[in-house]
C-alpha cells in the first residue's frame, strides 16, 4: 500500500504542476512568458527526476532537495507573473504538492512536514513580494496546514485499517494452516497404515502363521517391505503413466501366486497421488485374490474415462458380502477404498458368495481435491473450492477494511474542511449571495448528509441504496443551488465556499462504487458551475484559466483520490489477497514437511525397537521363518500392528475395539480368545491405551492354545488382565517393556505372574488427580 500511495503522490503532483502551471503560462503577460516558463521548466525536471525515481529509487539526499525546489520556485514565481491568477496558481500547486508529499514521503513523516512548511513559507513570502503594499493573506496558509493535516491523518486511517486487515487476515491464516496441517497428517497416517497393513503387518502375519513350506520368496519381500517403510509418505510429485504402473503389478509368489490378464488402454498419464494409490490398492486386492478368492487367476482392465481413468479387476473366486466384512479389517476399507478417498477418487468393491469379486477404481481430474501431504496441488488438479472461497473471503476482508478507512478518511476531510474552511466563508460573505438563506440552507443540509452518512459507518453497516441515492441528490441540489444564488464573476472565489467541499461528499457516498460514478458527480458538479458563469456572459480567458486551476486544484485532486481508491479496492486488495494467499500456502506447505519429517522418524524409531530388527533378519537370511521363536516375535508384532491400526476407528469404546484387533490375530493362530467386560467404559488418552495393550498383544502372541482376557473399569481405573495357558518360554511382559522404545506412562503399573508356561499379566491405570470426570 506505501507504494502505491507514493506512485499517487508523484503523479498526482507531476499532473497538477504540468496543468496549472500551462494554465499560468496563459495568465502571465506576453512579455514575462519567457520569465515564467524558466520558473516552471526546472520545477517540471524535479518531476520527471521524481518519476525516474519509482522505477529505479534514488538517495535520500537528492529527491527531498528536488522536492522542495518545486515548492520553491512554484512559491516565488507569484511576484514574476503578477496579479491575483499568479496567487492562484502558486497556491494550487503549492496546496497539491505538500498533499502529495504527505503520500510520497509516507515513510518519512519528517520530511514530509518539512516540505509542507517550507511550502507554506515561500508561499507567503511570494505572496508578501507580488504585493508590497498589502498585509499577508493568512487563509492560503490555514487552508495549507490544514490540507496537510487531513492528508496525514488520512494516511493514518487508512493504514490502520489496512493492518487491521493484515493481521485479521493472518489469524485466519494461522487457523486454516493448522486445520490443514492436521488434515495432512491424518491423510498421511492413513497412508502410513495402509503401506504397513499392506507390507510388514502382512509379511510378519504370514510368517507367525507358518503358511507354506517355501520361502524363497520372503527375503525379497522383507527388504521390500523395510524399503516401503523408509520412504516418507506424501511427497509424490509430478505425473505417472498408471499403464506402466499396472503393468508392474506383482503377481505374487508360490502358493500366492495369481496369474494377471491385461488389457489396458494406455497410456494413462495422471497426477502421481492417485496414479500411485490406484497402483498401491491394486497390489493389495490381488494379494487379496491369491489369499481368499480360491483362483489363481484374474483380470486386470484399464481404460481412459473422460478426464480421469477406470480401473478394474475382477476375479470368478469364491466370492464374499462386502457388508459382512469387520471394520477392522484393513486391506478393504484402507488400503484400496480410504486410498482413493484421500486422493479425490472412489473405490467400489462388489461381489456375492460364490459369484466372485470385482473391484473398480475411479479418479478425475476435475475432481477438485488438495493433494495430500502437502496442501499443494497435484500436478493438473486445479484449486479446491475451500481455497478459492478462502482466497475470496481475504480479498473481501482486505478490500472491507480499506473501503472502511478511505470512507473514514474521506469523512473526516468532508466534515473538518466544511466546519473549518467553508463555515468562515459562509459567514464572512452573507451579504454577497442571493439569497444568502438558501446558501445557509445548503450548508445544512450537507452536514446532515455527512451525519446521516457517519451514523452508518461507525455503527458498521453499509448505506442502505435509498440513503445513497437520495443524499447524492440532496449534494447536487446544494452544487446547483451554490452556484445559481452566487454572483457569476464570484465562482471558485474566495465566497465560493460549496464549491471545495461538495466532492468530497460525493466522494464519501460513492467511495464503494467505480471511479466513473464519481466522475460522472464531478462533471455535473463543474457543469452546474460552468452553466452558472456562462449565463451571465462569456468570462474572459483570464478568468476561465482561474477557474480552470480552481477545478483541477479541487475536483481533480477529488477525482484523482477516487481513482486511488478505486485502485486500492479493486487492484491492490486482490493483489495483496493474491500474495498472502502465496505466501501462506508457502508457510502451510513448509509446515506440513517439517511436522510429516517428524512424524515419520517418530514411528520409523518406534518401529526400530522390534518390527525393524525382525525385517532386517528375515530379508538377510539372519532370522529363519522354520524357527518357532522367529515366528512367535512376527505374531507379536502383528498384534501390536492391528492394534495400531484401530487406533484410528471412530468407535464408542476405542480400548475394546484396540483389545479385540489384538484378539483376532492369536484367533487366526488358532488360540482359542475368552474376553470378558466388566463396567462401564470411560475416556482413555491413546498413550495410556497403548501402554495398557502392549503387555496382553504381548502374551496374545506368544499363546498357542487357550487364553482368558478381562477388562475392568471402575470410576476411577481400568484393568486389562490376560491368563494365557501355555505361554510360550514364559516371557509375557519382558518385551512388553520395550515396546517401540516409549517410555511407560507414570500412572499405568504392570503385574506379572507365571507358574510354568502358564502366564497371568494385569496392567492398569488410575485417573490423575487433574481429571475432572469419571472413568465409568
Amino acid at each position: 500500500m506505501v507504494l502505491t500511495l507514493e506512485r499517487y503522490g508523484v503523479w498526482l503532483r507531476s499532473t497538477v504542476v504540468c496543468l496549472c502551471g500551462a494554465l499560468g503560462v496563459v495568465l502571465a503577460d506576453a512579455a514575462e512568458i519567457p520569465l515564467t516558463m524558466s520558473l516552471l521548466v526546472p520545477a517540471l525536471l524535479a518531476c520527471g527526476v521524481r518519476l525516474y525515481a519509482l522505477r529505479r529509487p534514488l538517495p535520500f539526499a537528492l529527491l527531498w532537495p528536488l522536492d522542495a525546489a518545486v515548492v520553491v520556485l512554484t512559491g516565488l514565481s507569484q511576484p514574476v507573473i503578477g496579479g491575483d491568477g499568479a496567487d492562484v496558481m502558486a497556491e494550487a500547486i503549492v496546496g497539491i504538492s505538500i498533499i502529495a508529499f504527505q503520500y510520497e514521503w509516507a515513510t518519512r513523516p519528517v520530511a514530509g512536514a518539512a516540505l509542507a512548511v517550507l511550502g507554506a513559507a515561500v508561499c507567503a513570502l511570494g505572496d508578501i513580494l507580488s504585493s508590497p503594499t498589502h498585509s499577508p493573506d493568512l487563509i492560503p496558509l490555514v487552508r495549507i496546514f490544514v490540507q496537510v493535516g487531513l492528508s496525514r491523518a488520512a494516511y493514518i486511517v487508512v493504514r490502520a485499517r489496512a493492518r487491521s486487515a493484515d493481521r485479521s487476515a493472518a489469524a485466519r491464516a494461522a487457523s486454516r494452516r493448522e486445520a490443514e496441517v492436521a488434515a495432512a497428517r491424518r491423510a498421511t497416517e492413513r497412508e502410513y497404515l495402509a503401506t504397513l497393513h499392506d507390507t510388514a503387518s502382512a509379511t510378519l502375519l504370514m510368517v507367525s502363521q507358518g503358511d507354506g513350506r517355501d520361502w524363497s520368496w520372503l527375503p525379497p519381500r522383507a527388504r521390500q517391505d523395510l524399503e516401503a517403510l523408509s520412504a516418507v509418505p506424501g511427497f509424490e510429485t509430478g505425473s505417472v503413466d498408471l499403464a506402466a504402473l499396472l503393468g508392474c503389478v506383482p503377481e505374487g509368489e508360490g502358493q500366492a501366486r495369481v496369474r494377471l490378464k491385461t488389457h489396458i488402454d494406455g497410456p494413462l498419464v495422471m497426477p502421481s497421488g492417485p496414479g500411485l494409490a490406484i497402483f498401491n490398492g491394486v497390489q493389495e486386492a490381488v494379494t487379496n485374490v491369491g489369499r481368499h478368492a480360491g483362483v489363481r487367476e484374474a483380470e486386470l482392465r484399464a481404460w481412459m474415462e473422460g478426464d480421469g481413468a477406470v480401473v478394474e479387476l475382477s476375479d470368478a473366486g469364491r466370492g464374499f458380502d462386502p457388508e459382512s466384512v469387520p471394520a477392522r479389517r484393513r486391506g478393504i476399507s484402507g488400503s484400496i477404498i480410504g486410498r482413493m478417498h484421500a486422493v479425490g477418487g472412489s473405490a467400489t468393491v462388489n461381489s456375492q458368495p460364490g459369484t466372485g469379486t470385482c473391484v473398480q477404481w475411479r479418479w478425475h481430474a476435475h475432481t477438485r481435491v488438495s493433494q495430500k501431504g502437502g496442501g499443494a496441488q497435484a500436478a493438473g488438479v486445479p484449486r479446491s473450492p475451500g481455497a478459492q472461497a478462502q482466497h475470496t473471503a481475504v480479498v473481501r476482508l482486505i478490500r472491507g477494511q480499506l473501503l472502511y478507512g478511505a470512507q473514514l478518511a474521506v469523512l473526516l476531510i468532508s466534515l473538518v474542511w466544511q466546519f473549518t474552511m467553508s463555515l468562515p466563508q459562509l459567514t464572512a460573505y452573507q451579504g454577497v449571495y442571493r439569497p444568502a438563506w438558501a446558501q445557509t440552507a445548503a450548508f445544512v443540509c450537507l452536514a446532515v448528509v455527512a451525519v446521516t452518512g457517519g451514523a452508518y459507518l461507525l455503527r458498521g453497516r453499509r448505506i442502505p441504496p435509498r440513503v445513497r441515492w437520495w443524499s447524492l441528490g440532496s449534494v447536487l441540489t446544494v452544487s446547483a443551488v451554490c452556484a445559481f444564488t452566487l454572483p457569476p464573476e464570484r465562482s471558485t472565489g474566495a465566497e465560493d465556499w460549496a464549491f471545495a467541499v461538495v466532492g468530497w461528499h460525493a466522494l464519501f457516498l460513492l467511495a464503494d462504487l467505480r471511479v466513473r460514478a464519481f466522475a460522472a458527480f464531478l462533471g455535473a458538479h463543474i457543469g452546474l458551475n460552468a452553466t452558472a458563469v456562462f449565463l451571465s456572459g462569456a468570462p474572459t480567458a483570464a478568468e476561465l484559466a482561474v477557474m480552470g486551476i480552481a477545478a483541477i486544484s479541487n475536483c481533480g485532486f477529488q477525482l484523482s483520490v477516487g481513482v486511488l481508491m478505486t485502485h486500492l479496492l479493486h487492484g491492490t486488495a486482490p493483489a495483496a489477497g493474491t500474495a498472502a494467499a502465496r505466501e501462506e500456502e508457502l508457510r502451510t506447505r513448509e509446515r506440513i514437511h517439517e511436522d510429516m519429517q517428524r512424524d515419520h522418524k517418530e514411528r520409523y524409531r518406534a518401529l526400530t525397537a522390534t518390527t525393524v530388527p525382525l525385517l532386517v533378519g528375515l530379508g538377510h537370511g539372519v532370522l529363519s521363518p522354520h524357527d518357532e521363536e522367529v515366528r512367535l516375535r512376527c505374531g507379536v508384532e502383528a498384534a501390536r500392528m492391528r492394534r495400531l491400526f484401530a487406533e484410528s476407528d471412530a468407535v464408542s469404546d476405542p480400548l475394546l475395539n484396540e483389545l479385540r484387533a489384538c484378539v483376532e490375530v492369536a484367533e487366526h493362530h488358532g488360540v482359542t480368545v475368552s474376553l470378558a467386560v466388566r463396567g462401564r467404559p470411560g475416556e482413555v488418552p491413546v498413550e495410556v491405551r497403548r501402554d495398557l495393550l502392549d503387555p496382553v498383544a504381548v502374551v496374545l502372541g506368544r499363546t498357542r492354545s487357550v487364553a482368558r482376557v478381562t477388562v475392568v473399569w471402575t470410576p476411577r481405573a481400568v484393568r486389562v488382565s490376560v491368563v494365557s495357558e501355555d505361554c510360550a518360554d514364559g516371557r509375557g511382559t519382558g518385551e512388553a517393556a520395550k515396546a517401540h522404545g516409549r517410555a511407560r506412562d507414570a500412572n499405568v503399573t504392570v503385574a506379572r505372574t507365571t507358574h510354568g508356561r502358564s502366564v497371568w499379566v494385569e496392567a492398569g491405570w488410575s485417573r490423575p488427580a487433574a481429571w475432572g470426570v469419571d472413568l465409568a
